[in-house]
């Protein structure tokens, strides 16, 4: 049977840079990873970012893979705004929120996984095959188990192998944490839902609408009636060429007023702030049905070949890149390249009837879940010889307009790279050795004390930036709220009571539906600006949103409804993002095919990761 020190299972961010740190303490460590590539399985919002806190050391993305990762790894924008926008139909109030995004940061870039894992990947790979070790894709852990001294991994792939220590590195749907019970399933009012689209955009128009410098980003947040009387809101980062838009909601909330998913991004797209950052001249095709199926057939292939054309050179022309156009050879200066464009764009109207109309164009849809660490953090992020890191321990920073999720995970990671590491010298993997280093060292952490308690100087920040906001106009109470918390003295006395209460009991005063619905309309209908669509966005429906993911499908379902007829299972038909549930009869019955592992579901069946290189294949993430 083959052993190794140590084995990371899921090849995200997190368990990537575990794998990198090992490699680089000279400890050998192999990271097993369920999708057929890396990346292929990750989604995020996302922003990653750098910090740093006078209350002790983080471990940042650049500490594991180099002071070179801003030069040279595929990020895309460096986010330089952050803005939280109050919405009441076409009424628009915007807050700059930048202070509070730059609170104890280096930096924060948008990013989209498909394209950073990999590089992470690329880099941790090579540290780990110096020591030993490496990346095994395709392989889906199936069970964990203790014989005697031995830890034994069994997968669907592979012959079974043995191990002296394990970090679940698998996400907020843990698998390790299922089959060993080394934690309880989350419960749906410890977690946020979580819904995105990519949207494509060329990069100069990016940088113009959303008042941008080259390689600058801005990250939007928006409350109000967009939030479908929930709690929770929508957010906007610009990337490179894209755009992610989503939306983030307590979990319970959903489940006490459902709605599907696609309904909760339709909103934020008909917002008409929204529908303008998004727009873009999109060409719509028209059927001639004067032809025969064999001539309709051949125009619509020079078609599709022609406005292929006109897209790949659209979005080169608009980019920083367009030069490498014209070094090719391909053409003989920028104004080539246009006067191509416009010939392409002549052609496909006066030739083929096309008409270009303002809509805007989708290219990805996905959903997961996302911890909230002030309430679902594991105390304990370990069992037995099992170090638990990022999502699967449910640690995430998700308070107000600051949400934090890459980050936390990175810096676990090393944790518990460094706790691995002094175990394989003492060769000591016991849970109160190992285990209980971690834990002292995850408590060391920064992100841990945000998810204990209340930030008195983050809250500061924030009622300096609400500070000249007539509140008392919105709401009398908030605003005579927010001024005896603009006292230093009682504002000290408050959040020392608070944080000796806990977040479980302040909390359900604080993210209520007043904070994220109601009071957000009163600051639009009384403050904002008044803001009209210039078109009105086709949104496609959810079918074609599905038709347009990759699967690579298992015809054996990774899931299995144990109670038909629950409560639960009959929200989810509203509730699954990809409609994998229906009802038949009174039994609620499901389609896996079309699943996008999301653990939307999980709380109430039996749930599994699809086995190795099985299920959904993200292509943006």
């Amino acid at each position: 049977m083959e052993e190794y020190d140590v084995a990371i299972i899921g090849g995200g961010s997190a368990g990537l840079s575990a794998l990198k740190k090992l490699s680089d303490l000279n400890k050998s460590a192999i990271l097993i990873e369920a999708g057929d590539r890396i990346g292929t399985k990750n989604v995020s919002g996302g922003i990653l970012y750098s910090k740093q806190d006078p209350h002790g050391r983080i471990y940042n993305v650049e500490d594991v893979f180099g002071p070179d990762f801003v030069s040279n790894a595929p990020v895309e924008r460096l986010i330089k705004k952050y803005l939280l926008h109050a919405t009441s139909k076409n009424k628009i109030f915007t807050m700059d929120l930048t202070p509070l995004h730059e609170y104890k940061t280096n930096f924060g870039f948008s990013v989209l996984l498909n394209k950073l894992n990999p590089w992470l990947a690329e880099r941790a790979s090579e540290s780990a095959e110096k020591q030993g070790g490496g990346i095994i894709t395709g392989v889906h852990v199936s069970d964990i188990q203790w014989m005697g001294d031995k830890t034994i991994i069994r997968t669907n792939e592979l012959e079974e192998f043995q191990v002296n220590s394990i970090i679940a590195a698998d996400g907020v749907n843990s698998e390790v944490a299922e089959i060993t019970a080394g934690r309880d399933k989350f419960k749906p009012d410890e977690v946020y839902f979580g819904v995105k689209v990519i949207i494509k955009l060329p990069e100069n128009i990016i940088e113009e609408r959303f008042h941008l410098n080259s390689s600058e980003g801005s990250a939007h947040l928006f409350a109000g009636d967009i939030t479908l009387n929930h709690i929770g809101g929508g957010f906007l980062y610009t990337n490179r060429q894209t755009l992610s838009l989503g939306a983030v909601y307590h979990y319970d909330s959903l489940l006490s007023n459902p709605v599907t998913p696609a309904q909760l991004i339709d909103e934020l797209i008909k917002n008409p702030l929204i529908s303008e950052y998004i727009k873009d001249e999109v060409p719509i095709r028209r059927d001639n049905n004067d032809l025969s199926k064999e001539d309709q057939l051949k125009m619509q292939l020079s078609v599709s070949k022609l406005i292929k054309t006109y897209d790949e050179l659209r979005y080169k022309y608009f980019s920083k890149n367009n030069v490498e156009l014209v070094e090719s050879g391909k053409f003989r200066n920028i104004e080539d390249i246009k006067s191509k464009i416009d010939n392409i764009r002549k052609d496909l109207i006066e030739k083929y009837g096309v008409q270009f109309v303002n809509n805007y164009v989708e290219l990805e849809y996905s959903a997961k879940l996302i911890p909230d660490g002030k309430r679902c953090m594991m105390k304990k992020p370990y069992y037995k010889n099992i170090l638990f890191i990022g999502d699967a321990a449910g640690r995430g920073i998700f308070i107000g307009p600051k949400i934090e999720g890459l980050n936390v995970g990175i810096d676990d990671a090393v944790r518990a790279s460094i706790a691995i590491s002094r175990s394989i010298e003492k060769n000591n993997f016991d849970s109160g050795y190992m285990g209980n280093y971690y834990e002292s060292l995850i408590n060391e952490s920064p992100y841990t004390r945000e998810m204990n308690r209340i930030d008195e100087d983050y809250i500061t920040l924030f009622l300096n930036v609400a500070g000249n906001i007539s509140m008392d106009s919105v709401d009398p109470l908030f605003g005579f709220g927010l001024k005896l918390m603009k006292n230093k003295r009682l504002r000290g006395i408050a959040l020392r009571l608070a944080n000796f209460l806990g977040y479980d009991k302040v909390l359900p005063i604080i993210e209520s539906k007043k904070t994220y619905v109601q009071i957000p309309i009163l600051l639009a209908n009384r403050l904002g600006s008044i803001v009209n669509s210039s078109y009105a966005p086709v949104i496609p429906p959810i079918s074609e949103r599905i038709a347009k993911l990759q699967y690579n499908d298992d015809s054996e379902s990774h899931i299995t409804v144990e109670d038909k007829r629950s409560e639960f299972m009959k929200k989810l038909i509203l509730l699954c993002p990809t409609k994998c549930y229906s009802l038949e009869g009174k039994d609620v019955v499901l389609q896996h095919e079309g699943c996008v592992e999301c653990g939307t579901c999980s709380i109430g069946t039996r749930w599994r990761h699809p086995k190795g290189e099985k299920g959904i294949i993200y292509r943006y993430g």
